[in-house]
């Protein structure tokens, strides 16, 4: 069964859930979802508990004004009938991830906003003041939004932050309100990492440049199990993932975020290393094989369970 414009929108009303991210758009609500939907996962990563929060979801409208600009609508619409989704409609998803090491509870990227992110947490039975350290993997407002509420309130109290020198020192140069307003505040209480360094033993930071200019992805590794956390590598599981070279409108730098996609997809279908995107359907987990010149994504059933 596809999904129609009635149908998605009609889910939205009935599950009133965030906008889009500043800079991709600005957001209108930031609600977490109700009943429809599930709000956390649980999976396990050798000595690692990994849990996935949905802290929003809703639909979007002409998806080709944002995936695979550079084909042709006959090409974008060949190859969505061919994977069963519409053309005219498609559902966002936006989920951080919880990583509970046993002695941290790690929060990578916040939401669109406290509301849906602490709704979501809760839900996972976890309170803002339980989080011991926050991971940014890039500034963008959906993974920003979280950290503060509009009177400047901060979420995570407790929480150490840590995020890229490269995708800090671009954007603390940009000029951008979100960015100003949510983050530079906590530059005192950062810690800035290059490709290679640790969030802490067993957690690692991957350049994955591109989608903005110092987004990270980071591999986690406990127990002799693997996992990529990819945050927005890949912002779609066709249109993105399966065909790493079609254009997206929110990457920064286009031809850098399609060399990203091929190297760490390429990676994680070589190795076979399940990976987590931020906006792949909720819960977010998933394998990735190659197939012809792209690649293949394979949601999980019950491997890490």
């Amino acid at each position: 069964m596809t999904l129609s414009r009635r149908q998605a929108l009609a889910s939205a009303a009935a599950v009133p859930l965030a906008g889009l991210a500043a800079g991709h758009a600005t957001p209108a609500r930031a609600e977490a979802p109700a009943a429809m939907l599930p709000q956390s996962r649980d999976f396990t990563l050798g000595d690692f508990k990994v849990t996935t929060i949905l802290a929003g979801s809703r639909p979007v409208e002409e998806p080709q004004g944002i995936f695979g600009m550079n084909v042709s609508a006959e090409e974008f619409a060949e190859v969505s009938a061919a994977n069963f989704i519409p053309t005219d409609v498609a559902q966002f998803f936006f989920t951080p991830t919880v990583v509970d090491t046993g002695a941290e509870v790690i929060l990578f990227d916040t939401g669109l906003s406290p509301a849906g992110t602490v709704a979501a947490l809760a839900a996972a039975g976890y309170a803002p003041g339980d989080i011991t350290h926050v991971v940014l993997t890039h500034m963008h407002g959906d993974h920003i939004g979280g950290l503060a509420d509009d009177a400047g309130a901060e979420t995570f109290a407790n929480a150490a932050y840590v995020t890229g020198q490269v995708e800090y020192d671009h954007w603390a140069a940009a000029g951008n309100e979100g960015f100003d307003a949510k983050v530079r505040p906590l530059a005192e209480r950062m810690r800035f990492l290059g490709d290679g360094d640790s969030v802490r033993s067993g957690i690692t930071a991957m350049a994955a440049h591109g989608h903005t200019p110092g987004h990270m992805a980071y591999l986690l590794d406990s127990a002799g199990e693997q996992l990529i956390l990819m945050a927005d590598t890949a912002n779609h599981y066709v249109w993105s993932l399966a065909h790493p070279d079609w254009e997206v409108r929110f990457d920064a730098d286009k031809d850098a975020a399609a060399r990203t996609r091929r190297s760490l997809l390429g990676m994680a279908a070589a190795d076979r290393i399940p990976l987590i995107g931020y906006h792949m359907p909720f819960p977010g987990l998933g394998y990735v094989e190659t197939r012809g010149d792209g690649f293949h994504y394979v949601p999980h059933s019950y491997q890490l369970m």
